[in-house]
């Protein structure tokens, strides 16, 4: 069994288990969150996405649990009277949110949240839980292949890849903000990157709940 695997679950009657962590993954349309994010959910099998609530209607073929908790405003407000949620916005009139109960229980077990957030919303969740965050800024090779990509995708009119443009060099200009930066020249590596951003963050002494105890029983029955 890997470490990473023993520190998840718990390693083999030594007690140590591992206390998850939240990672947020930002970056203007168009660089490849989305494709990383796919990936990451594929092949980490301790990953699972975070499912907010949210004030609109379902779209055809959402499911409520799975795609979003779907929720009314009433509901919305006094969840975040309550402080309930770790980080929520308002965008094209309606209200988005992360329900901080779910997280808190997931990170118990050791299991790993991922996040599909904007540079405001990781500043938010940074606030609530810094301890937990680990975040990821990911950016295009270039303006041109931002652009190209955009274009390609041929889904979108002229304004809107315009409007996009425009919004990328504003999200871009937080990227000090992340832990850690990738640049998003091929999909293969920046993935490697960042499940090795995961396996060195899932490693963390602060993450690894028991081992102190472990370490002073090993102290105790070395031979005097």
């Amino acid at each position: 069994m890997s470490s990473e695997a023993s520190l998840g679950a718990g390693s083999q009657g030594s007690d140590i288990h591992r206390r998850g962590l939240m990672l947020v993954l930002s970056s203007p349309s168009g660089a490849g969150k989305t494709s990383i994010s796919r990936r990451l959910l594929q092949e980490e099998s301790r990953l699972a996405m975070s499912v907010s609530v949210t004030t609109r209607p379902p779209r055809p073929g959402e499911v409520d649990g799975k795609d979003y908790h779907f929720i009314d405003l009433p509901r919305f407000d006094a969840m975040v009277a309550a402080d309930e949620l770790l980080e929520h916005a308002r965008v094209f009139g309606n209200c988005y949110g992360t329900p901080r109960a779910a997280v808190e229980t997931a990170l118990s077990a050791g299991n790993d949240i991922l996040f599909d957030v904007d540079w405001q919303g990781t500043q938010q969740l940074n606030e609530k839980v810094p301890q937990d965050v680990v975040s990821v800024f990911i950016l295009p090779p270039s303006q041109e292949e931002l652009e190209r990509r955009l274009r390609s995708r041929a889904q979108d009119s002229e304004e809107v890849v315009t409007g996009r443009m425009r919004k990328a060099a504003d999200e871009i200009s937080h990227w000090s903000e992340y832990d850690y930066v990738i640049v998003n020249e091929d999909l293969e590596r920046s993935v490697a990157d960042v499940r090795a951003i995961l396996r060195g963050e899932r490693l963390k002494r602060e993450r690894q709940t028991g081992i102190g105890d472990f370490v002073r029983r090993i102290i105790a029955s070395a031979p005097n």
